[in-house]
């Protein structure tokens, strides 16, 4: 197949292209820079996928852009940022420009310290103290409902802060990043108390029989392996079983998130295999490809309601805007290479799979990537603004390394933020049945 292609192609785009072909999804056309190199990358990663029936300036809505908190994430030019809890800190709307830049002087000096580099980190601490003395601001962004709340979150990271200089200044950096970390968990609160106050807008009419989420949901998952994988080792640790816990995001994606809240509640991924493992990808959500006997349809490979599959449409999302673009990607609406509200960047992002060319297919298969630096340089990620990411993994993703075709999901259960998710009315079900 690649001999059609007219030039070779870097050891870097066979690997983009094989990891497209491990999700099963689009062959997405390249954002590298030039003509030339964009029709080269998407010629190569045609030539190289081998496709089943389901793969996977602007005005400041989400806040301000003055803070740079641990880089933007997938724009050219960017450093990555591969921190799926900073990550979903700056998918957050409506946090003003002052609680960015505490975010971004925190974060700074986290990411030093685990370097062992004291002194930047202390020169970042002082940048954040200098935004927390900008108190009064960040609370004129807080509902009223929500002020004690916030108020408290700035005094939790006042005290971790002054924690945190005593740390370096003794030399106990372990202690002044645990330190950090405890600030940036205020930090998140304080953002989230923000992000209380934004009257998100409803999906458009034409996707009214579909359910959405408002806000955020967290999701438990408990995996156990199948009849020929024994034990789960991560790194030479033995596991019986993994436990990850996962964040989706209805912000920015809020079909995508609201249709996966709504497959966990109903127990439909309980029992589930693991459908596809590669070290690339973790993909599962296919009924018709579980065992004989599970009473699954192998003609309808996703989520059956009245009698057809529930399909949902390509939900993608650029940093800044104030709705995500439906049924076309970044490129298709003239904005190849922006950075995306929520990046493929972190180890065990969440994203949707669907057939490969028809962007408004996925029902109910999905996967983790497994994310590689090499796979996702900075500014040029084939996923983003292609295929919906709608949440991270922010507790256990690591272990997901040793997961096989034909573990089992034992559990998927929403933990937190179920009243966030939005069914549709009876005349609206009525109305997508006709």
């Amino acid at each position: 197949a690649l001999a059609t292609v007219a030039n070779p192609i870097s050891a870097r785009e066979k690997r983009q292209a094989t990891v497209a072909n491990a999700m099963r999804l689009t062959p997405p056309p390249s954002t590298f820079a030039g003509a030339a190199a964009r029709s080269l990358s998407a010629a190569a990663l045609a030539a190289l996928l081998s496709v089943s029936s389901i793969t996977p300036s602007v005005p400041p809505a989400f806040g301000p852009a003055a803070a740079q908190a641990k880089e933007l994430a997938s724009g050219s030019g960017s450093r990555v940022n591969k921190d799926p809890i900073s990550l979903l800190r700056l998918a957050l709307p409506r946090v003003s420009k002052e609680a960015r830049e505490l975010q971004a002087g925190l974060e700074e000096c986290q990411d030093n310290l685990a370097r062992l580099n004291g002194q930047v980190a202390s020169s970042a601490l002082q940048k954040a103290k200098v935004a927390a003395g900008k108190s009064g601001a960040m609370l004129k962004s807080v509902p009223p409902a929500k002020a004690a709340e916030a108020q408290a979150a700035l005094d939790t990271i006042n005290a971790a802060m002054d924690e945190v200089g005593a740390k370096i200044a003794a030399s106990r950096q372990g202690e002044a990043l645990a330190a950090t970390e405890r600030a940036l968990g205020a930090v998140t609160q304080l953002q989230e108390a923000m992000a209380s106050g934004y009257a998100q807008p409803s999906p458009p009419k034409e996707f009214a029989s579909l359910p959405y989420l408002k806000g955020r949901a967290t999701v438990d998952l408990v995996l156990q392996p199948g009849k020929e994988h024994g034990q789960f080792d991560v790194e030479g640790k033995l596991y019986k079983q993994l436990e990850v816990k996962m964040v989706v995001d209805g912000y920015t994606s809020p079909i995508t998130a609201g249709n996966f809240v709504d497959l966990v509640r109903r127990g439909f991924y309980n029992g589930m295999h693991i459908q596809r493992s590669d070290g690339f990808v973790v993909q599962t959500g296919d009924p018709s490809n579980e065992l004989e006997g599970s009473g699954a349809d192998a003609k309808k490979n996703g989520y059956v309601e009245g009698g057809k599959v529930r399909k949902i449409p390509l939900e993608v999302m650029v940093r800044g805007d104030k709705d995500p673009i439906y049924s076309a990607t970044f490129d298709d609406d003239g904005r190849g290479g922006y950075a995306a509200a929520m990046p493929f960047n972190s180890y065990g992002a969440l994203g949707m799979a669907r057939e490969e060319y028809d962007p408004d297919s996925a029902s109910s298969q999905w996967f983790w990537l497994l994310f590689d630096s090499d796979l996702t340089p900075a500014g040029k990620n084939l996923l983003d603004g292609r295929y919906a990411c709608f949440g991270y993994t922010v507790d256990g993703a690591r272990l997901l390394s040793d997961v096989k075709e034909g573990d089992i999901i034992a559990s998927a259960k929403v933990s937190s933020g179920e009243s966030n998710l939005v069914l549709p009315t009876a005349p609206a079900l009525a109305v997508a049945a006709e």
